[in-house]
């Protein structure tokens, strides 16, 4: 069985190539090719940890297996990854263990890939800003990946710790070739041609009303019913796209707190982001519209990246 550390996975998932893999994951995920049982995610004893287990198989490969990751949303302060495990695949032909492969490499690309994709596919070809309010791993990875798909000059950091965003913006600033700046206002960020939410903050830090005509919105750090980064005017402006139709009406607070509120109805839901890349949902209409993605993560992301980690490791000998 090959065993592929963070490294590995970093060097075999290049982010522009994970951007290709996710638009293969997801429209086999909406064309019904990923069998997906609903994921585990166990709360655990200290109120704000969790125990988190994907399992899942496709017939787009031979390969079959589950993500095992813990959630520790203070972890960060402590120099840790909040997410940590692995993903581990299964052949599909022996059921012999193929790959334990590093977990928390594979959520923090796939994560901002699937992002990138949804932008790729809703963003104005024209956009050039972005606004990410978050300072942590998925903004820099998130920075990274919508620079793949649209020609960004200036990226926009918020964070409810100022001084946060300013140390994240002087750690990227020189590593890409657009400008990178910490702004005070939430405000500021969020009046970009593309804004990524990438905080784990239970109430809304984005409010609709900041948001300008032909924004593109990712929705990316709340996985809660109860939980939700962006007002019920954010949500209700914008023409609305998802990963999983079935996760989002579980598990996405986002969209479910503004249901619960008769804001919203699921049907105001256009359709998921495999849809729209397979032409069977109707995707932005025009410059002014505001179109949002609400990302919550599935495992057939997980198991279309590690199995492009695995082909690669192979490939290379391994």
């Amino acid at each position: 069985m090959l065993i592929v550390n963070a490294e590995q996975t970093r060097r075999l998932l290049p982010m522009a190539e994970c951007i290709d893999v996710m638009d293969r994951a997801m429209l086999a995920a909406s064309a019904g090719k990923v069998d997906a049982p609903e994921r585990i995610i166990a709360p655990l004893a200290d109120g704000i940890s969790y125990f988190i287990v994907m399992p899942g198989s496709t017939t787009e490969s031979n390969v079959y297996g589950a993500k095992l990751v813990s959630l520790h949303p203070g972890n960060p302060s402590r120099g840790r990854p909040a997410v940590q495990g692995f993903v581990t695949l299964f052949d599909g032909i022996t059921g012999s263990p193929s790959a334990l492969i590093d977990g928390a490499e594979i959520t923090r690309i796939r994560t901002a890939a699937a992002s990138a994709l949804a932008t790729r596919a809703l963003a104005r070809e024209d956009a050039t800003t972005h606004g990410i309010l978050g300072a942590g791993v998925q903004a820099a990875s998130h920075m990274q990946a919508i620079a793949c798909v649209r020609g960004i000059d200036h990226v926009l950091v918020w964070a409810r710790d100022y001084g946060k965003a300013e140390r994240f913006a002087a750690g990227q600033s020189g590593r890409h070739v657009f400008r990178v700046t910490a702004v005070e206002n939430a405000e500021e960020a969020a009046a970009c041609n593309i804004v990524s939410v990438v905080t784990n903050s239970p109430q809304p830090v984005l409010r609709g009303a900041w948001l300008q005509p032909g924004t593109h919105l990712n929705l990316v750090g709340s996985h809660e019913p109860q939980h939700r980064e962006a007002d019920t005017d954010a949500v209700t402006r914008a023409a609305i796209y998802v990963d999983s139709l079935s996760g989002a009406l579980s598990e996405a607070g986002d969209l479910l707190i503004p249901i619960a509120e008769n804001r919203l109805s699921p049907e105001d839901i256009i359709g998921e982001i495999g849809e729209v890349l397979a032409g069977t949902a109707p995707g932005r209409q025009d410059d002014r519209q505001i179109t949002l993605y609400k990302s919550l993560g599935m495992v057939a992301q997980d198991l279309f990246a590690a199995e492009y980690v695995l082909r690669q490791a192979r490939a290379r000998g391994a």
